[in-house]
C-alpha cells in the first residue's frame, strides 16, 4: 500500500488529486450531508480531518467505525476552510482495518490521568501526551547517536548479563537458569551468579584503552526497593570513557552533550514540546533555552558545599 504519513500530508505545499493516509480516528462527528472524521497515524500531533460525504460509497465504506477504529481513507487533499488546519480530505473511498466497540473503548476525547493510561498502558501512546513524549525520546536517542559519532566517538555495546558488580552497590537483579530452591551457583547456566548490569562503565573504560573515545548507550537496572519518582528499576544510560582526557575535558563533553540533544529536540518536536508547555509544565521552553543559552557554571565540591550550607 502506498501512502502518505499524516505529518508529510499536513506539510504539503500544494493541493492533490489523490492521496492515501491511514491511521486510527480520534473522533468522528456525524451530520446529516456529511462525517468529520480526525485520522492520527502517531506521526506528529496533529490529526487530518476527512470529510465523508453521506451517500457516498465511502461513507458506506466507513459505515459504523468509530473513535479507536483503524481505517484508510483515499480521496482529494484539499485546502481547510477551517481555522487552524491548512488541509483536508474529501474522502473517495474508505477501508475499514478493525472496529473499536464505542461502548468499551477506553480512549475518548478528553484528558485522561496517568494512573489511568498505566491501566491500558498498550494504548497510551495514542494519546496526546505520551505520544508527544514516544516522539521526543526517539529524537533524543538519535541526537545522543549523532552527537557521540560527529565528536569520533565509537558506539560499544557492554553485556546486560554480567558477572561483575560494577560499582560495589551489591543491589543487583539476578538472572539465573536454576530450580527454585537450588543453591548450587556451580551448576548455574555460566557457573557463577549472574546479574543485570547496573553499569557499563568496566567495559567501556578497557575499551578506550584501545579505541581512544567510546561510549555506550543501553538499558542497565537497579535492584535498590526505593520507590521514589527519581528512582527506576530500568533505564537507558549514556556512559562515554576518553583516553588522554581531563575533567575540565569531560565537563566539555557533558555540557556539549546536553545542549545539543535539547538543541536538537526543540527543532525537530516543537509541536510536542509546546504541547507539554502548554499543558504539562508552563515553565518548560523557558528552563530548555537557559540550558542552551547559558554556560554551565562550575565549581568546587568544596564551594558547593558552602553554597548547601548558606
Amino acid at each position: 500500500m502506498q501512502r502518505t504519513l499524516i505529518i508529510d500530508a499536513l506539510a504539503a505545499t500544494e493541493a492533490q488529486a489523490s492521496i492515501t493516509i491511514c491511521g486510527w480516528i480520534r473522533t468522528r462527528r456525524d451530520a446529516k450531508e456529511f462525517s468529520f472524521v480526525e485520522l492520527n497515524d502517531g506521526s506528529c500531533l496533529g490529526n487530518m480531518q476527512c470529510i465523508v460525504d453521506a451517500g457516498t460509497t465511502a461513507h458506506a465504506q466507513l459505515d459504523q467505525a468509530a473513535t479507536g477504529a483503524a481505517i484508510s481513507v483515499t480521496g482529494e487533499l484539499v485546502a481547510s476552510p477551517g481555522k487552524g488546519q491548512m488541509w483536508e480530505i474529501r474522502a473517495q473511498s474508505v477501508t475499514v482495518f478493525g472496529l473499536a466497540d464505542p461502548e468499551t473503548f477506553p480512549l475518548q476525547k478528553k484528558r485522561h490521568s496517568d494512573e489511568f493510561l498505566r491501566t491500558i498502558a498498550h494504548l497510551r501512546s495514542r494519546t496526546n501526551k505520551y505520544g508527544a513524549a514516544f516522539r521526543i525520546r526517539s529524537e533524543a536517542g538519535q541526537a545522543v547517536h549523532q552527537f557521540f559519532q560527529s565528536r569520533r566517538f565509537s558506539w560499544v555495546h557492554t553485556p546486560v548479563l554480567t558477572g561483575a558488580d560494577c560499582e560495589g552497590a551489591g543491589e543487583m537483579f539476578r538472572v539465573t537458569s536454576l530450580e527454585p530452591g537450588d543453591k548450587d551457583v556451580a551448576a548455574d547456566f555460566f557457573g557463577r551468579q549472574c546479574n543485570l548490569t547496573v553499569s557499563g562503565q568496566l567495559e567501556a573504560e578497557a575499551l578506550a584503552m584501545g579505541l581512544g573515545r567510546v561510549y555506550t548507550f543501553g538499558p542497565t537496572f537497579r535492584a535498590e526497593n526505593s520507590n521514589t519518582p527519581r528512582h527506576a528499576a530500568e533505564f537507558w544510560m549514556i556512559e562515554p570513557e576518553m583516553a588522554f582526557c581531563d575533567l575540565a575535558g569531560d565537563m566539555d563533553v557533558a555540557e556539549a552533550m546536553v545542549k545539543y540533544i535539547i538543541r536538537t529536540v526543540m527543532e525537530r518536536c516543537p509541536d510536542e514540546l509546546n504541547f507539554f508547555n502548554q499543558f504539562v509544565d508552563k515553565t518548560l521552553l523557558e528552563r530548555l533555552r537557559n540550558v542552551v543559552d547559558n554556560d554551565f557554571a562550575r565549581i568546587t565540591y568544596t564551594e558547593a558545599v558552602e553554597l548547601l550550607k548558606k
